[in-house]
């Protein structure tokens, strides 16, 4: 689910913003222009009012923030030209209510637009743009804030490379054909610190959560949590796209992602890096969404692959999608059986996150973000050619035709369905750890996918480990585990 460096620190929402105020008595309304550096023009695509406090070093555009959300707003734009002024007012859908509620007080106010369709991310994703911040006072007294300007793009963040780490960058031409646009894979490859000549070693494909990337193979030369498997090549692979996360999952909406990696991105590699091209070694490695991915395509392809580490996995099954039965009749997202509110983040023991106030947020978010990362995946597409909701936006009651249509990616299913043929082809290849208290509540769906393992007389490691959430279960334990369990796993390849 969500990226593999530490969570962000315990804040529980401020209620200021955690609920919509009482309808306001006065218009509030904003006014953004772009200029037409940034792009040709027009533009289609969403474009944003961030706001932020005003005592904060941060700029607003960096939000929103799931923990500490502010308040922000959007609208969707057609034909948008250079110059011409877009209006936030009642046409605006905001967080976490309509313009007209926003408290009274002094903001930091600061404009983005979407251009860029191959990132998740809003003020930082590269190839989007955004404007300067300004000071804004919003109250009954309060003048009309001043225009917001959009004049900046966001670039590429540089790649830098060493004489142990390497960028991969090529064109899908799966990928490319299927979004009729030219799409790119990427990878940064980290290569053993010592290699003799014409040594070839085995290679640990390694899938960041949400919101991590490629770049996160620097973390592995640091050591610490990343000090696992240091005699593999370890390819950092990039599970970023414009509906978030797309899980190496082949779909209807994101394409042929999982074919992708197995018929273009790893031939690559195995070509131009000192990596062995054999099923046993080549291991796959992920934490929270990358934790199921790599266990999804160890499962879709389990005799391309020789192992899964898999840690605190996304939901390994719908049967409990974050404590939610999406098969049960009448199951709603927002409200549990006895109609309390359902939290989908705890800290400290303690609900910090509810369904209803986070998915209200992702509607303003629009592509990009996790509940619509999920549904980009597993959904079948509308009569637009979009991604089914898989829940009533309004309500949160599930839809059933839609979650039907998910079971194909429900990993613990499939095993199930498939265990006469999947079993003899997964023995000794299955690894998958997640804490007692996992953050976002998605120890449930692991520990049916252990009973139902267990029951299938698999040999496979799952384990819930007591006292560790989200953050925490990569500790030097598990790491130091991973690094002996990955060595012995290949060491027919080593020699010594």
């Amino acid at each position: 689910m969500h990226r593999m460096a530490a969570i962000v620190p315990a804040l529980i929402l401020l209620t200021t913003f955690a609920a919509p105020c009482s309808g306001a008595e006065w218009p509030v309304r904003f006014t953004v222009t772009y200029d037409a550096r940034i792009h040709p023009g027009p533009i289609s695509g969403r474009a944003y009012v961030m706001l932020g406090p005003v005592e904060s070093p941060r700029e607003p555009r960096t939000g929103p923030d799931w923990f500490n959300p502010q308040p922000f707003f959007a609208v969707e734009t057609r034909g948008w030209k250079p110059g011409d002024p877009l209006t936030f007012a009642d046409n605006a859908i905001g967080f976490p209510g309509p313009l007209a509620t926003l408290k009274p007080g002094k903001y930091k106010a600061q404009a983005v637009v979407r251009i860029n369709p191959d990132t998740h991310g809003i003020g930082e994703g590269e190839g989007n743009a955004y404007g300067p911040v300004i000071e804004v006072e919003i109250g009954p007294d309060a003048p009309e804030p001043a225009g917001l300007t959009i004049d900046t793009v966001v670039p590429a963040r540089p790649f830098e490379e060493t004489d142990r780490l390497k960028l991969v960058d090529i064109e899908s031409p799966l990928l490319s054909a299927f979004h009729k646009r030219p799409i790119r894979m990427r990878a940064g490859v980290v290569l053993p610190q010592t290699l003799k000549p014409g040594q070839k070693v085995p290679t640990l494909y390694v899938i960041p959560g949400f919101g991590g990337d490629h770049r996160m193979a620097r973390m592995f030369l640091r050591g610490g949590r990343g000090a696992y498997a240091q005699d593999c090549l370890r390819v950092v692979l990039d599970p970023d796209c414009g509906t978030g996360h797309h899980v190496f999952a082949d779909s209807a909406f994101n394409g042929p992602r999982g074919r992708a990696l197995i018929e273009e991105m790893i031939p690559h590699i195995e070509m131009t890096f000192p990596a062995i091209a054999e099923p046993g070694a080549r291991l796959l490695n992920g934490h929270s969404s990358g934790g199921w991915s790599s266990l999804w395509l160890q499962v879709t392809y389990p005799d391309f692959f020789g192992g899964t580490w898999s840690t605190s996995p996304d939901p390994v099954t719908f049967s409990d999608f974050q404590t939610i039965d999406l098969y049960a009749p009448g199951e709603n997202t927002f409200r549990d059986r006895q109609g309390n509110r359902r939290p989908i983040a705890r800290m400290n023991g303690k609900a910090a996150l509810y369904v209803d106030h986070f998915a209200k947020m992702e509607d303003v978010i629009g592509d990009g973000g996790q509940l619509h990362s999920f549904e980009a995946v597993f959904s079948p597409l509308d009569q637009y050619g979009r991604p089914r909701p898989y829940y009533n936006r309004e309500t949160g009651a599930v839809d059933p035709g839609v979650t039907r249509a998910w079971e194909k990616y429900d990993i613990l299913r499939t095993l199930e369905k498939n265990w006469d043929t999947l079993g003899p082809r997964l023995k000794g290849k299955l690894h998958v750890y997640t804490g007692g208290e996992d953050t976002f509540y998605l120890e449930g769906a692991v520990k049916l996918l252990q009973a139902s393992l267990l029951k299938l007389g698999s040999d496979a490691s799952v384990e819930i480990i007591p006292g560790r959430d989200h953050g925490s279960i990569l500790d030097a334990n598990l790491t130091e585990r991973l690094d002996r369990e990955i060595k012995s796993a290949t060491s027919s390849y080593r020699k010594d």
